[in-house]
C-alpha cells in the first residue's frame, strides 16, 4: 500500500505555488517525470485528482484547493518542528537556499566560498533571478536585496559596502558622440535600454544635492541581462547604466569611461534577510554569524 510521504505533500504545495510541474521540479531538485509520478501515486491513494493538467497550464481542482488549504498550515508546523531540532545541531549541515539578483550573487560569492570551506557539511543552493520573490512562499531560507527593498517583516543583516550606479561608454563611443555633462543630455545620445523583470523599461535615476532626475533614455538595443549590456557598451553600441562593481575593472583598465559620476551618489547597500522565525537551523545561524563578521571587515 502506498504511504503518503512528507516530500509528496511538499510537492503538491510547490506545484500549486508555481503553477507548473517543471518549475516545481526545479525547486524540489527532481525531474519533472519523477514529480509527475509522485503526484499520480498520491492522487491514486486519495482517490481524487488534485490538479487539472493541460499542455499549457496546471491548476488545482476543487479537491486540490481544499487539500492545499488544510495541508499547508500543518506542513508549516512540521517544518518548523524540523527547524527547531536542526537548530540544536552541534555541527551545521543540510541545505541553505538563497535567492539573489545576479549582481548581489556575485557580491556575496566570497562569503559563500568562505562559508563552504568552514562548513563542508552544508550545501548552498544559490538561485539568481531578476524578479523579486517571496522567499518564504518560494522555499528559500534567505535572500539578498538592496536594503530599501527588504520586506518589513523580515530580519535583515547589512552586508556592509554601499552601492553606486555608473554611466559608462567606450572610448570609441565618446569619440563619435561626445560626453554628456548633465542627465538631460542623455536624451540626445544612443543608450542601452534595460528591461525590468516585470517587463517595464528602467528609467535611469540621478541625484546631485537637492536635484533629482529620472531619464527615459532611448537607443538601438534593449536588454535584460547585465553581461549582455556590458558587452554592448564595450562595443560602443551605447551608453550603459550599471552597478558600479559590474564595470569597475573595465573602468580601471580604460575599456570603459565613466561620465556623470557626480550625479550617481552611493545608496543603501545590500542586506541579507530571512524570516523572523524562532528557531533557525544551525546552518542558517552559522551563515548569518559569518555574514556579520564579513560586513564588519574594513574595505580594502
Amino acid at each position: 500500500m502506498y504511504k503518503t510521504a512528507l516530500n509528496d505533500l511538499d510537492a503538491v504545495i510547490a506545484i500549486s505555488r508555481r503553477g507548473s510541474f517543471r518549475a516545481a521540479a526545479l525547486d524540489l531538485d527532481m525531474s519533472t517525470t519523477a514529480l509527475s509520478n509522485a503526484i499520480g501515486k498520491l492522487e491514486a491513494e486519495l482517490g481524487v485528482r488534485l490538479f487539472n493538467r493541460t499542455t499549457r497550464s496546471v491548476s488545482l481542482t476543487d479537491a486540490g484547493r481544499l487539500f492545499v488549504e488544510q495541508v499547508s498550515p500543518a506542513l508549516q508546523d512540521i517544518h518548523s518542528a524540523v527547524d527547531t531540532v536542526r537548530s540544536q545541531q552541534a555541527t551545521p549541515s543540510g541545505t541553505l537556499r538563497i535567492n539573489a539578483f545576479a549582481t548581489a550573487a556575485r557580491d556575496i560569492a566570497p562569503l559563500v566560498m568562505a562559508f563552504l570551506h568552514s562548513y563542508p557539511q552544508v550545501h548552498i543552493d544559490l538561485v539568481t533571478e531578476g524578479r523579486l520573490v517571496d522567499i518564504v512562499a518560494d522555499g528559500f531560507d534567505m535572500g539578498v536585496r538592496v536594503a530599501d527593498l527588504v520586506p518589513s517583516d523580515m530580519i535583515s543583516v547589512s552586508l556592509g559596502r554601499k552601492q553606486r550606479f555608473a554611466v559608462v561608454g567606450s572610448p570609441t563611443y565618446f569619440e563619435k558622440h561626445g560626453k554628456p555633462r548633465v542627465p538631460p543630455d542623455l536624451l540626445n545620445l544612443p543608450c542601452i535600454r534595460v528591461r525590468l523583470p516585470n517587463g517595464a523599461l528602467y528609467r535611469w535615476r540621478f541625484e546631485k544635492g537637492s536635484q533629482t532626475a529620472q531619464m527615459d533614455v532611448s537607443g538601438p538595443v534593449t536588454l535584460d541581462e547585465a553581461s549582455l549590456a556590458r558587452a554592448a557598451a564595450l562595443e560602443g553600441v551605447g551608453l550603459g547604466f550599471f552597478m558600479e562593481q559590474d564595470v569597475r575593472a573595465d573602468i580601471e583598465a580604460g575599456r570603459l569611461i565613466r561620465v556623470l559620476e557626480d550625479w550617481t551618489p552611493s545608496f543603501a547597500g545590500l542586506c541579507l534577510y530571512y524570516p523572523s522565525r524562532r528557531n533557525p537551523s544551525a546552518a542558517l545561524k552559522a551563515f548569518i554569524a559569518m555574514a556579520r563578521k564579513h560586513a564588519a571587515r574594513p574595505v580594502a
